[in-house]
């Protein structure tokens, strides 16, 4: 059955928005093309006619998780301007975050497979990380430019390597005193 233009549109963007979840529950490795069209509602078949590869896919995925993530930080950027470095630290160093990996971090989730993927993911990361950097800078103290870049680069390490530490160990105790600690030290450095 032939379908519309716009119906193409809305799969494929159906297909990308499901396959940014599911990478960041189950790696880029962890799940197939199959599957990655059956959770979209679609057939295996239809993926080559919308993409070029997983790679593909895979990178346009993960742009737009990452542009998510950052548009989450911009909007707790506008509600707390004050106090914004607390807010997101409190955002990205919670429970919900630990938990549900397909709707969280990108970062925290993706960065150590990203080292595998090769230039048109890596690329996809490179400009997501500098977007998250540059929204840090915004509401970071320094004293100029650079400072502020050195802290940011800090900060935004402190948090990703923080979160991933955090789901290596799973829903325990030990998650939550690094969470915690994290939190606690975001809240009185900055």
């Amino acid at each position: 059955m032939k379908v519309s233009r716009q119906e193409a549109e809305e799969n494929r963007a159906r297909v990308v928005l499901k396959a940014g979840e599911l990478f960041r529950e189950y790696g880029f490795d962890g799940i197939g093309i199959a599957d990655l069209m059956k959770a979209a509602g679609l057939t295996h078949g239809g993926f080559y006619g919308q993409f070029k590869s997983k790679v593909d896919l895979a990178a346009e995925a993960t742009r737009q998780a990452l542009a998510l993530n950052a548009a989450n930080w911009r909007q707790t950027i506008g509600h707390t301007r004050d106090k914004a470095l607390k807010a997101i630290a409190g955002m990205y160093l919670s429970r919900p975050n630990l938990i549900f990996k397909a709707k969280g971090c990108t970062l925290a989730s993706l960065c150590a497979d990203a080292s595998r993927q090769g230039e048109a993911v890596q690329s996809v990361f490179a400009e997501g990380i500098e977007n998250h950097l540059q929204l840090l800078q915004e509401i970071i103290d320094g004293n100029g430019d650079e400072d502020k870049r050195r802290k940011s680069i800090v900060v935004l390490s402190q948090m990703v390597g923080g979160m991933t530490l955090a789901r290596a160990v799973g829903d325990t105790p030990l998650a939550e005193e690094i969470l915690a600690t994290l939190r606690n030290k975001l809240e009185t450095r900055h």
